[in-house]
């Protein structure tokens, strides 16, 4: 049988030797005079195969063979707990190693009876400091600069998520606290340089976006205006100066990249004029781009703030984004906060919590919309004229995820209306499918799921069995990767996006940590 050539007879065959033998398979990089080619060596009690596969054979081969689809064949890799490989980069390897991360993954681990959910939190919850983290001293003060996982830049909104679960260890180990002040001084740097941009270089060295239609400059990567770029610094730094006590980072540099968040929120309430950005792409992707000249579809100013693009990277419809003017009204009170007690600057602090309150009051008239099934409930985007778009995509901030980020109370009626709307096939993104169901998005298309948004709903309830479910789907559908990714095909979580998605990881391995906190008896027994 092992002589047959075809990829599926391949990968039937490995399978069948994988069930009717006690064996094991290496993976090895192959070169040959053809190229590099993948090889698995397949042990028995009486030969030695060798299947060589180029390297398109091979992703399908590591992606199909994650979970026997489609074959009815299990391999006893996931029968074995102790055949649960770690998957971290060997500690020499690793970017950044934080004594307090490796007590919590031991204590958490303990805590934990299903060995594959263990496997998981131990893989992906440290992933961000394995793998993408840079830590340097720039002038005496730390510098951290953080890629996303397989792009090598920085994105705002990613690198503060990504470090976001490690922040209540802060107190107990002094490298991870240097660690995550360089985020913050680094991120304010970012803003400082334009405030309109999503994602930077770790030096100006130019992008592969250099010839967007936007005032682009070397230091950035990509240039896509989301409100959410500029409030999860906020995010980042206020909590870390409430936990740590430390507000070192606020100096000249943070104070005046703060005020810029305060002009380009107030600029992009579009009052008298567009205000200063645009941006065109030469794409065939709708989405990737921005109509009207780069100046997206028209508003009627009403006192929200304009986003030209969502979490996802994807143009908004409607320029009112509703769950990012809701982080930003949290944002601006945060901010209005350190204005005060950090900087004793009342006037700063006094214009933040001013557009504070009236974005919030904006939402209050604008915001909500009368469903038939639903009753009332959060649109996702509006204009102003009284166009309002109903659905949410699974990046944060979403609908689905406001009471993660604080910006609604898990228990008000309006947040529980609409996430029985969103967690519905009337939620035009929402995918139910033989593996799993959960929220996607236009970012990568109809009938893929996004982990996040399985990880957000369980974050997101307070439903014992709900949560537990949604364990379920997050460890069937992981293709024996052992890391959350991107997306998963609903029929298929073999057919996955972004093998290295760095946000994803750490967002599962808060997950867990909150579970044990919250509900120790999910994890106390298999999933």
């Amino acid at each position: 049988m092992l002589q047959e050539n075809t990829i599926e007879a391949r990968i039937r065959n490995f399978f069948i030797y994988s069930n009717l033998r006690k064996n094991f398979f290496v993976n090895e990089n192959i070169k040959s005079r053809f190229g590099y080619y993948q090889g698995f060596f397949i042990f028995t009690s009486t030969n030695i195969y060798l299947i060589m596969l180029n390297r398109r054979d091979f992703l399908k081969l590591n992606g199909i063979t994650a979970a026997g689809i489609g074959m009815g064949l299990k391999p006893n890799w996931f029968d074995d707990p102790q055949k649960f490989e770690n998957k971290r980069l060997s500690p020499h390897l690793r970017r950044f190693n934080s004594p307090a991360v490796e007590s919590t993954i031991a204590r958490i681990k303990a805590s934990i009876k299903d060995p594959e959910i263990a496997w998981l939190f131990e893989n992906c919850y440290p992933n961000t400091l394995d793998t993408t983290v840079l830590y340097k001293e720039v002038d005496g003060k730390p510098d951290t600069f953080v890629i996303t996982g397989d792009i090598n830049a920085m994105w705002l909104r990613d690198s503060s998520a990504q470090v976001w679960p490690y922040v209540p260890l802060v107190n107990r180990d002094p490298a991870l606290r240097n660690l995550i002040l360089g985020v913050i001084n680094r991120q304010s740097q970012c803003i400082n340089i334009d405030p309109y941009a999503n994602a930077f270089n770790e030096k100006p060295t130019g992008s592969e976006w250099d010839k967007d239609d936007t005032q682009m400059r070397p230091e950035l990567h990509e240039r896509k205006w989301e409100i959410d770029s500029l409030c999860y610094p906020i995010r980042l730094a206020y909590n870390y100066w409430k936990i740590s006590g430390d507000g070192s980072f606020f100096d000249a540099q943070y104070q005046n990249a703060g005020k810029l968040i305060l002009q380009t929120f107030k600029a992009q309430q579009r009052k008298k004029n567009h205000g200063p950005y645009h941006f065109q792409r030469m794409t065939e992707v709708a989405s990737d781009t921005v109509p009207n000249s780069g100046y997206g579809n028209p508003v009627k100013p009403v006192g929200l703030i304009c986003s030209m693009f969502r979490p996802s990277d994807d143009a908004t419809v409607y320029p009112f984004l509703i769950p990012s003017n809701y982080f930003a009204v949290l944002s601006l009170n945060q901010l209005g906060t350190m204005f005060e007690q950090l900087a004793k600057d009342k006037a700063t602090a006094a214009k933040c919590r001013k557009l504070a309150d009236e974005v919030f009051a904006a939402l209050q008239k604008y915001a909500t919309g009368s469903h038939g099934t639903y009753g009332n409930i959060l649109a996702y985007e509006v204009d102003g004229f009284g166009n309002q778009l109903f659905m949410d995509d699974a990046n944060v901030p979403g609908l689905l995820s406001m009471p993660y980020l604080g910006t609604m109370k898990i228990n008000d009626p309006l947040y529980q209306n609409t996430r029985r709307f969103l967690l519905s096939t009337d939620n035009p993104y929402f995918f139910k499918g033989k593996a799993a169901e959960g929220i996607g998005g236009p970012h990568v298309g109809l009938g893929y799921i996004w982990p996040m948004s399985i990880i957000i709903r369980a974050l997101t309830s307070t439903d014992v069995n709900e949560i537990t479910q949604c364990f379920r789907w997050l460890k069937t559908t992981h293709a024996r990767t052992g890391f959350m990714h991107e997306s998963f095909n609903k029929d298929n979580p073999a057919d996955f996006t972004r093998k290295w998605f760095a946000w994803a990881n750490t967002l599962f391995g808060e997950l867990v940590i909150k579970t044990c906190q919250n509900h120790p008896q999910i994890l106390k027994r298999m999933v």
